[in-house]
């Protein structure tokens, strides 16, 4: 039987193309808060899932979408389209409405936002103070950040096709508890975690948020485009709570490695975009990074994992080799 041709292409080197950290700073800094004025509108609609999962967005055909959320007796969905670069708001009573992406202030994209909802009868109130940074600004008052360049913006949405698609196949290997593989607009990062079920130990001094995040036994991989003393793309991995003796372990690729202050093993994107195979890269790292955590604190492999499969198998279905 021949192999499809969308799993073909997933190594292609148009498909993980360079995103150097200096030359997008500045948009990447303005599209995380529009990411967040976005995401904060589904956060004010949908129920609280536990971990915060109904907080996130999602890699869609065209860029980062809310999913479908409900409003009142409608369905909406809020999209960024990175190929027309525009926030299309769609509703289920055949309203669309556009916004389009470019250089402006996140004081104008606010404003202009609310307006597109206003004009589709859609009035949601959210707080204005971004998350997860230092020196937030609110939105309605940040005229700092104001840069959009649209080829940047294609190239990172490009990187979290091909890290949604590597994601997905580590996810299926788990049938475990497991988060979706989603985007967290607060972090700006691309995630899935996996539970073992078991409650972890309380966070002195953690606030509600954290609490919820972390109030059981998790792996966690990621992709971050960087930022403070990371200066650079790069996927991350990590376990909630940290077993003894986790960080010196033997991980893959060889690139990846043990960062101290971050208390995560990170491979660096551009090492991994420049392997032989990208994507079989990245899933060494998931695993890898996955098998010596859940080995040191004894989840219960057996009941969590899928069987393994071939090597062969495997590395056709992800690689298209």
């Amino acid at each position: 039987m021949s192999e499809s041709p969308r799993i073909r292409i997933t190594d292609h080197p148009d498909n993980w193309p360079a995103v150097p950290l200096e030359s997008w700073k500045d948009t990447y800094a303005t599209l995380h808060m529009w990411t967040q004025i976005v995401g904060k509108v589904r956060l004010a609609l949908t129920p609280r899932v536990n971990h915060w999962w109904n907080v996130p967005l999602y890699v869609c055909p065209r860029g980062l979408t809310t999913s479908a959320m409900h409003y009142a007796e409608r369905v909406i969905e809020l999209r960024f389209d990175f190929l027309n670069h525009q926030l299309v708001l769609e509703t289920n009573d055949g309203q669309v409405k556009t916004l389009p992406l470019f250089p402006r202030s996140v004081a104008d994209f606010y404003q202009a936002f609310l307006e597109m909802l206003r004009s589709a009868s859609v009035e949601v109130k959210i707080w204005k103070m971004p998350v997860e940074i230092p020196n937030p600004i609110p939105f309605d008052q940040d005229r700092i950040h104001a840069s959009y360049d649209p080829e940047a913006v294609r190239r990172f949405w490009k990187v979290l096709v091909s890290v949604d698609r590597v994601f997905h196949e580590f996810r299926s290997r788990f049938i475990g508890k497991c988060s979706p593989v989603h985007f967290f607009w607060g972090s700006f990062d691309h995630a899935v975690t996996r539970f073992c079920g078991r409650p972890a130990p309380e966070r002195p001094g953690a606030d509600a948020i954290t609490r919820e995040a972390y109030s059981h036994e998790v792996s966690s991989v990621g992709f971050w485009p960087g930022g403070g003393d990371i200066q650079g793309a790069t996927f991350y991995s990590y376990m909630a709570p940290e077993p003894e003796a986790f960080r010196g372990c033997r991980v893959r690729p060889d690139a990846a490695f043990y960062h101290q202050q971050l208390s995560e093993f990170l491979l660096m994107y551009d090492d991994v975009r420049t392997a032989p195979s990208p994507s079989g890269a990245l899933l060494d790292f998931c695993q890898s990074t996955y098998e010596a955590g859940a080995r040191l604190a004894n989840w219960d492999r057996q009941a969590l994992e899928r069987p393994p499969e071939s090597s062969t198998t495997t590395t056709r279905r992800v690689t298209g080799a």
